[in-house]
């Protein structure tokens, strides 16, 4: 083992405490990972802890990859039975050996983001809801949410009763879930439920993990969802040596679910947890380290920490107000070109982060017309792509027959002549006969009225056969060549022989290295390893060390992340915070949740922080004026160059003006917050109802979805016809009845 005199007082600390609970309260930067490898060294090396003995948790597979091969290093021998996975991995791990006894085969597929909105349509068509009422996304979306608090569907069925409204969102729940489990299918949220449902109805399977699982360790704990906490407490219940390492002033997943009082009430939960706080950052200048500490500290709701460094004080945080968003990109895209030109750093080094994807379009016009590389994270999945798609659905379907919705979308690519009647014939004797898709596509000469159709699907039916016999003599890669041959379907796109047929060959060409590189690092490689290791990509693993590209990406995408140079764009009040924060009915936890993930922006830069806005911006087609985000000006002053862009105090124009330039110009300049700006008069009533049709002055007509009175104001749900959903107040709104 290495040596602990590497590690500061608090790190050692942590890494000493074995038994009990344990609160790592890790600042950005503080080395926890570190501290994580060798508390595990020690509990081997020094303790006598066997390896097989320990789980370790993370949230993506590029944090797992990279603890993994810590692990090894400084354990050496035994680290392989160690388990460092993230949690769904985790969980998949678990439900292969023993999802039979919920009643799913243990080949089950994992429904990506697109699977599950074609079994929601197919779920919508069949409760023939409205879909300008009901909308596939909010469905998934309420339906994840219920997942992520451990609700059935039963559960939420129950709670709806007398709530026309919340009913059929929990038929609809009821339904999608029947669909997922006639296809022997998991979406991601059921990983996690299906897991802990299994501990609670299984408890000899439930010993066995806690038994195999006597020291478990939790990376970035603040991100963590009440399921997650039901599956880690329920795990470290017997012996509870459980440790948890996260930040609450990095929490910033409240939208997928995450619960920042899993952290916050740990001591509560486990009153005799020890808790250790790592303040030392090893990664950025003391200048920066003080921007993000001034800006975090006018949250309320976190635990009481200040970052510090034994590096240099730095340069000054850069802050640059900007006319407009293109002047802001041309800016950002010249330092970035002058300072690769000059030699002081490589593409790599930078990052520009901003709030909303949208941001992203103006900066890489800029980049391609500077002819600087760049990558923007989080944008189409490679996993997406429609030729990838449907050589996985062959796959899926040769290793889990069950999968109907995979066998759907390949019984006709290539083009066999099956036609939707004939489809619908056989998914008619499938639903009678209660088998899956496949299975009746085997007895399609058994399925009255399909007469010499039939006869065309027969030689599907048979590759499908023939590849599942042939499996276990191939390679994966000899496996995906077979389907490609057989089928033709990397024939039929050469004789395309266009640029669009060409890119997707290569990216046929990508995925089949992607299975070769799969079987190299697999212990024991098999189809349905290679499926779930797919399945459980995340956009942010597709970041590859070496790739000399500027990144542009979400604040969002970037937690994890380091650069030397960092662009933080867009910081206006209505965009960073956003409007919808601002205005709340209670405004404060919104904004301590966009105030967290500014303080994630700042403590991604290491040597330089760049902070910019724009008077004016164009934003859904129209131009908006906004102030500078008042986390601009929670930054200590002294820490700012070129501050004196910042307008402190309101200033009037010497001649008062009428225009409505004018009128902009002073509403920028008013101070960040005004209550008083904000004050409602609430209406005694509303001239419009739900069902009805509005209209606003912005986004148009909408549906009236839901009305919910409040103290101050009654809250409006509208779903209008081209921007969506939106949730506002009606003494803002104005909506009126069409």
């Amino acid at each position: 083992m290495s040596d602990l005199e590497l590690l500061n007082r608090e790190q050692q600390e942590a890494v000493l405490h074995v038994d009990g609970p344990l609160l790592i309260l890790a600042g950005a930067g503080s080395g926890k990972t570190r501290v994580l490898t060798y508390r595990i060294a020690h509990l081997i090396d020094e303790c006598g802890v066997n390896p097989w003995n320990i789980l370790a948790i993370t949230f993506t597979n590029k944090a797992a990859g990279e603890m993994r091969e810590r692990v090894d290093k400084i354990v050496g021998y035994g680290s392989e039975s160690i388990w460092v996975s993230t949690f769904h991995s985790t969980c998949v791990r678990i439900l292969r050996r023993y999802i039979d006894r919920l009643g799913y085969d243990t080949n089950f597929t994992i429904y990506d983001t697109e699977d599950q909105k074609t079994v929601m349509k197919n779920v919508c068509q069949k409760l023939q809801l409205d879909s300008k009422l009901y909308k596939e996304r909010m469905l998934l979306n309420v339906i994840s949410h219920a997942k992520d608090e451990y609700i059935s569907p039963n559960e939420f069925l129950l709670e709806a009763k007398g709530d026309f409204r919340q009913e059929k969102i929990a038929q609809a729940y009821v339904e999608y879930q029947k669909e997922l489990k006639k296809n022997n299918a998991l979406d991601f949220d059921d990983l996690l439920v299906k897991t802990v449902e299994l501990f609670q109805s299984c408890p000899d399977v439930l010993e066995y993990y806690q038994n195999r699982f006597r020291y478990i360790m939790v990376d970035e704990y603040q991100d963590t969802n009440t399921v997650q906490f039901k599956f880690i407490s329920t795990l470290a219940r017997q012996y509870r040596n459980l440790c948890v390492v996260g930040d609450d002033d990095q929490s910033i997943y409240k939208f997928r679910g995450a619960n920042i009082r899993n952290i916050l009430d740990f001591e509560k939960v486990f009153p005799d947890a020890k808790v250790v706080k790592l303040e030392q950052n090893y990664r950025s200048t003391q200048n920066i380290l003080n921007a993000a500490n001034g800006v975090i500290a006018n949250n309320r709701g976190r635990k009481e920490k200040a970052l510090w460094t034994e590096n240099e004080q730095g340069e000054p945080i850069l802050f640059q107000q900007f006319q407009n968003g293109y002047e802001e990109a041309e800016y950002v895209s010249g330092e970035i070109s002058k300072k690769v030109r000059k030699g002081e750093a490589e593409y790599q080094d930078f990052a520009v982060l901003y709030r909303i994807n949208a941001q992203s379009r103006l900066f890489e016009e800029k980049f391609l017309y500077a002819n600087i590389p760049y990558k923007i994270v989080g944008g189409v999945n490679f996993y997406s792509r429609k030729e990838i798609k449907d050589i996985l659905a062959y796959l899926k379907t040769i290793d889990n027959g069950k999968d109907g919705l995979a066998v759907r979308r390949i019984i006709n690519v290539p083009k066999r002549g099956i036609g939707n009647v004939t489809l619908a014939k056989v998914q008619a004797y499938a639903d009678s006969r209660d088998i899956s898709f496949f299975e009746a596509l085997e007895e399609a000469g058994e399925i009255p009225g399909l007469g010499k159709a039939a006869l065309k699907i027969q030689p599907f039916v048979h590759l499908i056969h023939e590849m599942r016999l042939s499996l276990a003599d191939m390679s994966m890669q000899d496996l995906i060549q077979a389907i490609l041959d057989k089928t033709g379907y990397a024939e039929d796109l050469k004789n395309e022989d266009t640029d669009e047929s060409e890119a997707r060959l290569e990216n046929i060409d990508e995925f089949i290295n992607k299975a070769v590189t799969y079987e190299e690092g697999a212990e024991e490689p098999n189809l349905s390893g290679f499926l779930e290791e797919v399945a459980l990509v995340a956009d942010i693993d597709s970041v590859e060390d070496g790739d000399n590209r500027v990144l542009l990406m979400t604040l969002h995408s970037a937690k994890g992340l380091e650069f030397p140079y960092v662009y933080l764009a867009g910081l206006e009040d209505g965009l960073f915070p956003s409007y919808m924060s601002i205005a709340a009915d209670d405004p404060t936890e919104e904004i301590e949740e966009e105030r967290r993930l500014c303080y994630v922006g700042i403590t991604r830069a290491m040597k330089e922080l760049t902070i910019t806005c724009a008077r004016c911006r164009m934003v859904r087609g129209e131009t908006q004026y906004n102030n500078v985000s008042r986390f601009v000006r929670e930054i200590p002053s002294e820490l700012l160059a070129r501050k004196s862009v910042i307008p402190r105090e309101p200033k009037k124009p010497e001649v008062p003006q009428n225009t409505s330039y004018q009128k902009a110009k002073e509403a920028f300049r008013t101070k960040t917050f005004d209550p008083q700006q904000f004050k409602v008069v609430k209406a005694d009533k509303l001239d419009y109802t739900v069902g009805d049709q509005v209209s606003h002055v912005k986004f148009g007509k909408g549906t009236v979805l839901e009305i919910t009175e409040g103290g101050r104001d009654y809250e409006v749900k509208v779903d209008f016809e081209r921007f969506g959903v939106k949730k506002m107040f009606a003494s803002f709104a104005k909506l009126k009845k069409v």
